[in-house]
């Protein structure tokens, strides 16, 4: 049986009727059109799927639609302000952190709520953060370079 669910999706509250146990991507992908966040395994191990829910890292292929009711959601097309992008998405692209970019959007949420609570982070808990996203292209020394050039913008270090 259906139920509605109110969230808060990038700043702008959505209603959505549906089963409860429906997972989050699906919702997110196919009721509202953010196709930002990708379908990956399907078993919340490569992180491709990864959105902001209450401003943590969350694999939304894991993630009833219930259990994210009266929440807010972030995904990355929520991130830039109009044409502005975010300081995690400006760096992934100077530094060249994606190739073929499936990952990427996953790759930009994790950083960002890492980047929220730790705004310098060290080199080990920069890789903590994503040691859980899986990049086929192999990109991993330019994405951990982007997640400290976005932390060096964001607390105004110079690097």
């Amino acid at each position: 049986m259906d139920a509605t669910f109110t969230l808060t999706v990038n700043g702008q509250q959505r209603t959505v009727s549906t089963d409860p146990q429906r997972l989050l991507l699906d919702v997110l992908r196919e009721d509202f059109q953010l196709t930002g966040t990708k379908y990956g395994c399907g078993e919340g191990q490569c992180g491709a799927c990864t959105v902001l829910v209450d401003g943590e890292a969350t694999f939304s292929c894991r993630t009833a639609v219930s259990k994210v009711d009266q929440k807010s959601i972030v995904t990355v097309e929520g991130l830039a302000e109009g044409e502005k992008l975010h300081a995690v998405q400006r760096a992934f692209l100077d530094v060249a952190a994606l190739q073929c970019g499936y990952c990427t959007p996953g790759m930009i949420m994790a950083a960002v709520a890492l980047l929220r609570k730790t705004p310098q982070p060290t080199e080990e808990q920069i890789a903590a953060a994503m040691e859980r996203h899986i990049c086929r292209c192999c990109a991993y020394p330019r994405i951990l370079q982007a997640v400290r050039r976005a932390a060096s913008e964001l607390s105004g270090v110079a690097t």
